[in-house]
């Protein structure tokens, strides 16, 4: 199988805004993908981008996607967060997953980042058991998710 690892472009959107709703479907809440596609794009794209990803593609077909952003902490300095990583279903099973994240690790050296963060929903097995693979991962059950929402 020919897979290409790259940066996304903006003609990529609408690919990965129908995989970001699988992804809802899949963690069973399609409901909660409320964000404007046009916002989107210019929070990727515009002048003032905020989240960057990397997409795979099969035959110039985008087929997953990693989306990320910047983020600071006071103890460690520039982290990577990873927002969604996401693989097709139709090829899952290819290790798509593992360049993409693979390449994620790749970034996070190049920029010099402290390291990368992330979230599993605790009842993911299939993810839990993949970020299980990459050496130094590590799963913390002390903190607490919070977030308020203005929408």
């Amino acid at each position: 199988m020919d897979i290409n690892i790259r940066d996304a472009e903006i003609q990529d959107c609408p690919a990965i805004f129908e995989l970001i709703k699988e992804l809802a479907l899949y963690e069973k809440a399609p409901h909660e993908v409320t964000v404007n596609y046009n916002h989107f794009v210019e929070c990727g794209f515009g002048t003032n981008p905020v989240w960057f990803a990397i997409v795979a593609e099969n035959n110039s077909t985008v087929i997953g996607v990693a989306l990320y952003y910047i983020r600071y902490s006071t103890w460690k300095g520039s982290r990577m967060y990873l927002e969604d990583i996401l693989v097709t279903e139709k090829f899952r099973g290819h290790g798509i997953g593992k360049a993409l994240f693979e390449r994620l690790l790749a970034i996070c050296i190049e920029k010099k980042f402290s390291g990368m963060n992330w979230q599993v929903l605790n009842w993911n097995e299939p993810a839990i058991n993949f970020y299980k693979k990459f050496k130094g991962v590590k799963f913390d059950d002390e903190w607490i998710n919070c977030a308020i929402n203005f929408q």
